[in-house]
């Protein structure tokens, strides 16, 4: 199903206007309505990257790998393709070798806003609650990913070398 942005508009997932014509195979309402998530104010920038881990936490990169390849929460493969995913998308650019392309903060800071590197991409800002417009009302003030997953997906990136 193609969808144009004022459909998009008109169910509640604003974030995606920019988008001339989205496919919406795969994704979930979930996905689309969390857009709704600024970077919170602990985030600390530095440069193109956030040094410090999201509320001090570690990240797995187990736990991580399964987040990247899931449907839910993150859909990353939508976009991407990863090493060892049969079916990936070509929107976004490979994250194969990522960890050899970028540092953990460089990684970190493009999943938690991405917006703030690009301010035309269409990648989701995942742990950012401010900012933001025409969120679905069930999606206002709250993040797509937890910190934790956040962390988690940082630290599988990370071994993409």
């Amino acid at each position: 199903m193609r969808v144009t942005p004022t459909r998009l508009r008109t169910a509640g997932f604003g974030c995606f206007v920019r988008v001339r014509r989205y496919a919406l195979t795969g994704i979930t309402a979930a996905f689309l309505g969390a857009c709704a998530s600024g970077a919170p104010p602990h985030a600390s920038i530095v440069g193109d990257g956030i040094s410090a881990p999201l509320a001090g936490l570690m990240g797995d990169a187990t736990r991580g790998r399964a987040l990247v390849a899931a449907r839910d929460p993150a859909n990353c493969v939508l976009c991407h393709a990863l090493p060892g995913q049969g079916v990936a998308g070509d929107v976004g650019p490979s994250l194969a070798a990522i960890g050899a392309r970028m540092s953990i903060a460089q990684i970190r800071l493009r999943v938690v806003d991405q917006e703030r590197i690009n301010p035309t991409t269409i990648m989701p800002s995942y742990y950012r609650v401010e900012g933001l417009v025409d969120v679905a009302p069930e999606y206002r003030g709250k993040t797509i990913l937890s910190a934790q997953a956040v962390e988690d997906i940082v630290a599988y990136l990370a071994t993409l070398q």
